[in-house]
């Protein structure tokens, strides 16, 4: 394979230099060929039928029955002095007759010919015509995408705000350009989550290693440190450094369920949560039916243990009747899990910010630095990658009510086996 990278859209020779003299081929030159090609086509089978039905009229035609024509002039061989009529039947009347079919059939092939050359002559001109009005409507009928292409080569990863907003009558054209603007939409919101992604990224990673840093200078500016203090620094380090490592984790978790499955074995909900269920903290109450699927056992374990344990952190205090339901089990044949919590109130549009990476709202919400702000994006991710989806809820009572229902299991299978 070559190393070498081309941008789309560029052709690249042998030598590594663009090639040269290589126009890309225009669309209002191929219309304006197809427009002309298909008149030249129709034309001259038009010119052909004209021609066949022409030269097939009989009644130019001289035939051998009907009126026999008397002339008066004299036929050939006959006396010049005689001036009398040619009769009818005599060998000088045939004479006559097949003299005058022999200069109609001569005028006829004429005029047949002057048809055709003429016929010719104006398909010909007409052709030439309709290449020019061709180019000019295809013109007219592409201007509308080469203001799209020129609105389009303006924007960039900076202004993706900008939209074509092509306006007139609702066709096809239109709707192109509203799916351009609509794909616009989504990338300029996908740049945005990346941008706040690696903000905030930057800023969850930079606070341990300011933590240690600080911890450091302290101890090594304390002059009359002893061994205690200096253990204890220690401690405070490596606690700083188990934070980032558990970050960090979740970031390649969240890679790993964003980037998809590998393979799939048979799965069951029930077992995963039983396993998971804390013993300690708010009351938890677990209802669990087996609810058996496809994907990934790690994958799967972890959104049930990101779920569970979300819902026992952000929960009461300890001493104010916290508590937890775990339920399992199979509706409408697909796999379902639904954990709802007590806990402070969430304000119902801003539940959907909790599934974005390094979300929290409210600061009662989060009691300390426990928790690294990437479970629930990691749960959507891991469910988007099975085909499964997650409804959140707030409940009015405070807390949150959330479930993940995966696929059917004969729909996973189906999807395994087309990767």
């Amino acid at each position: 394979m070559s190393g070498r990278f081309a941008f789309p859209g560029r052709r690249w020779a042998g030598d590594g230099e663009p090639s040269k003299g290589r126009r890309p081929q225009s669309v209002r030159w191929r219309l304006t060929l197809l427009y002309g090609g298909l008149f030249a086509v129709t034309g001259a089978v038009l010119l052909a039928l004209t021609y066949a039905l022409v030269a097939e009229d009989q009644s130019l035609a001289v035939s051998g029955s009907g009126a026999r024509p008397e002339p008066s002039a004299p036929s050939p061989g006959a006396d010049a002095g005689a001036g009398a009529r040619v009769k009818p039947g005599t060998a000088a009347a045939k004479g006559v007759e097949g003299y005058v079919r022999e200069r109609l059939a001569v005028q006829r092939s004429d005029q047949l010919h002057q048809l055709l050359v003429e016929s010719g002559i104006a398909l010909g001109v007409m052709a030439v015509a309709s290449l020019v009005l061709g180019w000019l409507v295809a013109g007219r009928v592409l201007a509308p995408l080469r203001d799209m292409a020129v609105a389009a080569r303006r924007i960039s990863a900076d202004d993706l705000h900008r939209r074509l907003a092509v306006s007139g009558p609702d066709d096809e054209l239109k709707g192109l350009a509203d799916t351009f603007d609509d794909l616009l939409a989504r990338l300029e919101g996908a740049f945005e989550a990346q941008r706040r992604f690696v903000a905030n990224a930057s800023h969850e990673l930079r606070t341990p290693l300011t933590l240690q840093q600080a911890v450091v200078d302290v101890a090594l500016a304390d002059p009359d440190a002893d061994a205690a203090s200096l253990r204890a620094a220690c401690l405070r380090v490596r606690a700083a450094g188990q934070e980032q490592e558990r970050l960090i984790e979740a970031l390649l978790m969240l890679a790993r369920g964003q980037r998809g499955l590998q393979g799939r074995e048979r799965v069951d909900l029930a077992d995963l949560a039983g396993d998971l269920l804390p013993e300690g903290g708010p009351r938890v109450s677990a209802e669990l039916t087996s609810a058996p699927l496809l994907g990934d056992p790690q994958l799967v374990g972890r959104l049930v243990s990101n779920l569970v344990s979300n819902a026992v952190r952000h929960n009461l205090p300890e001493g104010e009747g916290g508590w937890v339901t775990v339920w399992t089990g199979v509706v409408e044949g697909r796999a379902s899990l639904r954990i709802v919590n007590s806990g402070a109130v969430v304000p119902g549009d801003q539940v959907g910010a909790l599934f974005e990476p390094f979300r929290r709202v409210g600061v009662e919400r989060v009691r300390g630095r426990e928790g690294s702000g990437l479970g629930l994006s990691i749960v959507a991710a891991i469910a988007a990658a099975h085909g499964g989806e997650v409804e959140a809820r707030a409940r009015k009572e405070g807390g949150l009510w959330v479930e993940v229902v995966f696929p059917v299991e004969d729909t996973a299978c189906h999807t395994q086996r087309s990767e």
